[in-house]
């Protein structure tokens, strides 16, 4: 038997909004429009994706799986682009590398496998993947962005003495590399010993036996610990170049960047 919530009970996780919304207007914060905006929208974007997915787990898996997938990607690379829109072909850059890296891990799910080609099975699963590694890549361009800014004078100075942009850079890809990587090894760390991650969550609460439930959800967590270590590593060492001209140059501001390929 499916669990099941039914529409009055949902009626009542209004009580979850209201406690951010009393928060923010007893201590001004000034977001309660976002907080009530941000529910609206993702309780919409949620049945949307929904009735969405009914739809498409009724087609053909041929047609279903990579019109989803091409969808997600194009999406997750229009988000991770916010964060370094004046490095030039970063949008080419993002959408090359996640796709490379779904297509890798679906590869190897199907090869030894892991899930069967079903839309059910590999659209929710590459949905993770893509999401953690479209994060991986935006935190690593915004990490990336601040640790040149702060690192200005030492990277001019090295520059100065002869240093390729390469040598004089490696620092900088070394912490982006570091901060992005840290939290996922963390989370790794815990897993299942402070909550219990939300695949395996989901599928206890669909009659699967725990024991099932964790091998799923090993299957993802170490996909996504993969997939987020590559992004991470990919979209670093493609851009830093990017934060010096034609004549190995240091571009030190977001107009010279944007320029600096033009």
């Amino acid at each position: 038997m499916e669990p099941e919530i039914s529409n009055q009970s949902l009626f009542f996780l209004i009580i979850f909004v209201i406690v951010p919304l009393a928060l923010s207007y007893y201590y001004q914060l000034g977001v309660s429009k976002n907080v009530i905006w941000s529910t609206v929208r993702g309780t919409v974007q949620l049945f949307a994706i929904g009735y969405i997915l009914t739809f498409l787990f009724d087609l053909p898996a041929r047609y279903g799986i990579p019109f989803m997938l091409t969808v997600m990607i194009i999406i997750a690379t229009f988000h991770a682009r916010q964060k370094g829109k004046d490095l030039p072909y970063v949008g080419f850059i993002l959408f090359g590398g996640l796709l490379a890296i779904e297509v890798g891990v679906l590869s190897l799910w199907l090869l030894f496998d892991m899930i069967q080609f079903k839309p059910s099975e590999v659209i929710p699963m590459s949905g993770m993947v893509i999401g953690n590694s479209m994060t991986a890549m935006g935190l690593a361009l915004e990490r990336m962005k601040n640790e040149f800014k702060e690192n200005n004078g030492r990277l001019l100075a090295s520059l100065s003495l002869g240093a390729e942009p390469k040598q004089a850079s490696h620092l900088i890809v070394q912490n982006t590399l570091h901060a992005s990587l840290i939290p996922n090894v963390d989370r790794l760390k815990t897993i299942g010993l402070v909550q219990l991650p939300g695949m395996m969550t989901g599928l206890i609460l669909g009659g699967v036996s725990p024991v099932m439930a964790i091998k799923y959800q090993l299957v993802i967590s170490l996909s996504i610990f993969s997939s987020v270590s590559l992004s991470a590593m990919f979209i670093t060492l493609c851009m830093y170049r990017y934060f010096f001209n034609k004549n190995k140059q240091l571009l030190q501001t977001d107009e010279e960047i944007r320029s600096s390929r033009s």
